[in-house]
């Protein structure tokens, strides 16, 4: 079978496409810390402040999922889920920030990082 030019092009351009998607997102042994990280929050009693408006964990744990979803094939680790999907807003570029009952607002990096470095202590 011989292939046209078109033909390979093609091929090539296929196998890049998903060679590229299979090295994407974080590895396997990751994806427990980011599952953890969204579950944090999600069950926290503190609350995401992203561009001045205040979300409750659930919606905020659900907008780091969507998030994460949708950069999820430039994302190649736990650090990175944090940085692309819940540390700033893509549109206004104001950071996020995490208040929970009876604190200060933190950078909601500073707060997802603190709790993964002790979930990577503990397991």
């Amino acid at each position: 079978m011989t292939l046209t030019r078109t033909g390979f092009a093609t091929l090539i351009l296929t196998v890049l496409f998903f060679g590229v998607s299979a090295l994407a997102d974080v590895p396997a042994g990751q994806r427990s810390e980011v599952d953890h990280l969204i579950a944090y929050l999600e069950h926290s009693d503190c609350v995401m402040i992203r561009n001045g408006n205040r979300h409750a964990a659930d919606e905020a744990a659900e907008h780091a999922r969507r998030k994460y979803e949708h950069f999820r094939d430039t994302i190649s680790s736990t650090e990175e889920f944090v940085a692309r999907a819940a540390t700033q807003s893509l549109i206004s570029g104001r950071v996020y920030r995490v208040q929970c009952p009876g604190e200060e607002p933190v950078p909601s990096a500073e707060w997802l990082l603190a709790e993964l470095d002790r979930y990577r202590q503990e397991n």
